[in-house]
């Protein structure tokens, strides 16, 4: 919060928003402004539209997934919902973590950020990215947006996690190149017997 009050952010788009984790943490954390969530879950989604029900500055957008092309997918549902993706799970993960297992599959609509009329055209950005190994998909959908950003967070993987998703060197390098520093990181996903850092949030912000 403190960082979002250093660059001005008025709005926070929580893409994977799950039940409300990221938001919930923000507003208990002094955070005032909006907040517009996505979440492809049918019951996270209902569980985070119940969370955001009594504050009229957090939205939460119809049910769909965020992506670069707009269309319908089937997403992998995982035993502890959070590490539900589109993308197939490796062993990496699950021998890690069995709760992430998948245990079943549902169809969703996918959008583009770019597309979104919930995103308002006149706003100091804020772009959180946790979408389980398609980060490099929701920015592909989102480049007329990235320029307006003044910040953005993502999960970025150290280990591959999933097949197919960028890597934390690769989306580094993309921001590094699209004008962005390295403002800060933290732990998101550890191996508890060896304490190797697998995946890290990468926040960024535009440089001045």
């Amino acid at each position: 919060v403190h960082f979002l009050e250093q660059h001005g952010v008025d709005v926070v788009l929580d893409v994977g928003a799950n039940i409300g984790q990221f938001a919930l943490t923000l507003r208990q954390a002094g955070y005032a402004g909006t907040i517009i969530s996505f979440e492809p879950q049918s019951r996270a989604h209902d569980v985070l539209t119940r969370a955001a029900s009594s504050d009229p500055k957090w939205l939460i957008a119809p049910r769909c997934a965020v992506g670069a092309e707009a269309g319908e997918i089937e997403m992998n549902i995982s035993h502890n919902s959070v590490s539900s993706s589109i993308l197939d799970i490796l062993p990496a993960h699950t021998e890690r973590a069995p709760g992430s297992r998948y245990i079943s599959k549902e169809k969703v609509r996918v959008i583009r950020l770019d597309d979104c009329d919930l995103v308002p055209m006149s706003a100091n950005f804020y772009l959180k990215v946790a979408t389980q190994g398609l980060e490099q998909l929701v920015l592909d959908g989102a480049r007329g947006l990235l320029p307006r950003l003044k910040g953005l967070q993502l999960e970025m993987t150290l280990v591959p996690l999933y097949a197919g998703q960028a890597s934390f060197l690769a989306l580094m390098t993309q921001l590094l190149a699209m004008g962005y520093v390295l403002w800060s990181s933290t732990p998101e996903f550890q191996d508890q017997k060896t304490s190797r850092l697998l995946q890290a949030n990468g926040i960024f912000f535009r440089r001045a």
